[in-house]
This record gives C-alpha cells, structure tokens and sequence, in this order.
C-alpha cells in the first residue's frame, strides 16, 4: 500500500537507477526497514538498497576517510559524536529541495540540520510487570526507588551511566529542566541516590532486548527499558507496561557521507524515508519513531500512546543534551567521557 501511494511521487521527483548503500544497526532493525522502507523505496525509484550493518558507525566511518575511500552513502551517527565529525567535513548538505511539504511541516527544524537529519527517537523509560501490581505500578522514578511500597526485583542497564544516572536524579527530587548539564555536584548526588537502590538490582542488564525479556519471564518486577523494545510485546499481548515520566530522550542522525559512491540516490533516500506513510511505516518496522510529526496519521490507534513522537509522551521526557557531553573538560576528556569514567568506578565498587 506504501509503495502503491507512492510510487507516482517517487517517479516525479526521485525516479533513478543504480544503488545507495546504507547503514543500519542489523537484527529486527533492519529486518523491518527492509519490509517498511528499502522495499517500497526500491518500487518507487528503481534505486536497489545495499544494507550493511554494524553496532556503531562512527569507527568505520572515520577509519574510510582515514583512507581516503568512502564504501557507504548513508550512516546513523550518535548525536554526540557528530559535532566532531561535522567539523572535519565528514558529511555533505542535505537536499531539502527534494523533500515533499508535509515532510518539511512534520519535521521539527531541530531535526532537520544542514547536513544531518534525526532518523529516529529512542527512550528509555520505566517498565513494570501488571503481574506484579495488579493495583497500579510504578509511575516515575521516586516510585522505583521506593522499595516498600512497590516491592520486587528491579533492573537497571549497566552500559550507559548517564541513562541511569538521569534516574536518579529524577528519584532525589530534580526537576526535568534541572537535570542538565550533569555537573560533579549533580554526579555526587546521584551515586548516593544510587547506592540507595544498589542492593536491590538483581541483574544489571547490558542488551537492548534483555530487560523486556527478564520483564516478559518475571525475573524482574520493573526495571528500565528502551522503548522500542517493548512495543511490540506490549501489542502483542505482553502484561507489561511503561510510563513516559522521566524518560532519557535522545536521537542519533541519518548523514550522507561525503565522497560516498552513490550521493544522488543518498539524497533521494532521504528525502524517501523522511515522507510521513513512510516514516509511519519506519516506525512499525523498528518501533522506533522518527521526528515527522505527521506520521501519526498514518499511524495504527493502539500504537500512538507508545511512541515518543505523541507530544502528550515527548512532553514527560528529559532530552539528553549532546552538546554538552561533547565539550571537553580542562583535562582534555569529554563530559560524556568523564560521567562514564565515574559511573564505571561505582559500578566496580
């Protein structure tokens, strides 16, 4: 049905032969672009999509301009790297001529830099098991913490410390609009809000998909979680739910990569995949939401109150400052570097 809208568009504007070779993150991911967006963008253009997969990016990208040859036409680049990358001339401007205008009235001009485009939201939240609380679970972080009126075995990730960390500052008292930028004074306090809780963590998970699973098999009562992880149990059936109070919003970008093999069809991708069926159908097929608004017409109803693009939802999310984590210290560290450095040390103890 996508590729049948579109199709008539995509011959007008986007119409072209040959490849675009894209990167993305593998497993259910890409399995889901392929049915939701390389297919119906192959229907509607002629233009055949190389996937290539990797967990990040960015080494693989600066190890081809290292060496003078760019492989790849697109690549997702997390948000704190890409001020950097920028920098050394790394992408090349988006062509917004090519975009339709509901794409361009969906899609916030945050969202839609110079040479870069958010390509999906992601968040971690607060999940718990209805099993567990057949009264009412957990609403914000303070309740997670709160031990004796919602007991059970509880499970927060171990990779990323300023996800966590933001929960318990969030659990101290802060306000949203008080978390960043995460400070030493603010660290101090979230490690002894975190010793707090400490004791009562059975499993600190690593993987994306482990928490929902340990929340799905009963080893956990609530724990966080991404997202996107949990749509797809939750409409099929799971008894499990997630609140958007004091979610850790963020978002990496989709970049055309400067000196790629095929930047015409880049750009034509883009434009493609940022039209609101087709980011409805980006959405559907990763359960991770870009930043077109618009697509939330395009939409299945039981899935709206699961997505961070609902501004009701996106409106109780703390959005990471990437900036910020990107400056560098007086001891030539990064923030993100320094606030990792001190999360490992807590974590070892």
């Amino acid at each position: 049905m996508v590729a049948k809208a579109t199709t008539a568009w995509g011959q007008e504007k986007l119409a072209g032969s040959g490849e675009v070779v894209a990167f993305s993150w593998g497993g259910s991911y890409t399995d889901g672009l392929r049915r939701f967006v390389y297919e119906p963008f192959t229907k509607a253009t002629g233009i055949k999509v190389i996937d290539v997969t990797a967990d990040n990016a960015e080494p693989q990208v600066k190890a081809m301009n290292q060496a003078g040859r760019i492989d790849w036409d697109i690549a997702y680049i997390q948000r704190q790297n890409y001020p950097a990358m920028h920098q050394d001339g790394m992408f090349v401007p988006i062509d917004y001529s090519l975009w339709d205008q509901e794409a361009l009235e969906g899609t916030p001009p945050h969202a839609r830099l110079e040479d870069a485009v958010v390509i999906n939201q992601f968040a971690e939240v607060l999940a718990y098991d209805q099993r567990a609380f057949p009264k009412g679970g957990p609403q914000n972080w303070a309740d997670f913490w709160d031990v004796s009126k919602f007991p059970g075995p509880r499970g927060l990730e171990a990779v990323l410390g300023r996800h966590t960390i933001q929960f318990a500052l969030l659990a101290a008292g802060l306000a949203h609009n008080d978390i960043w930028p995460l400070t030493d004074d603010k660290l101090d306090s979230a490690f002894q809000k975190l010793n707090e809780i400490k004791p009562h963590i059975t499993k600190w998970w690593s993987a994306g998909g482990e928490s929902t699973q340990l929340l799905i098999n009963r080893e956990y009562a609530m724990t966080a979680a991404f997202d996107g992880r949990l749509v797809r149990p939750i409409r099929d059936g799971a008894p499990i739910k997630f609140v958007w109070e004091g979610a850790y919003l963020s978002y990496p970008y989709l970049t055309v990569l400067k000196g790629g093999p095929n930047t015409a069809n880049a750009q034509k991708f883009v434009a493609f995949a940022n039209r609101a069926e087709i980011a409805a159908g980006w959405t559907q097929g990763t359960g991770y939401p870009g930043p077109n608004k618009n697509q939330l017409k395009y939409l299945p109803a039981d899935l709206i109150p699961l997505l961070s693009v609902n501004p009701e939802n996106a409106s109780k999310c703390v959005l990471e400052d990437s900036a910020w984590l990107a400056v560098k210290r007086s001891d030539g560290k990064t923030n993100g570097e320094h606030i990792q450095e001190r999360w490992l040390a807590w974590r070892a103890r």
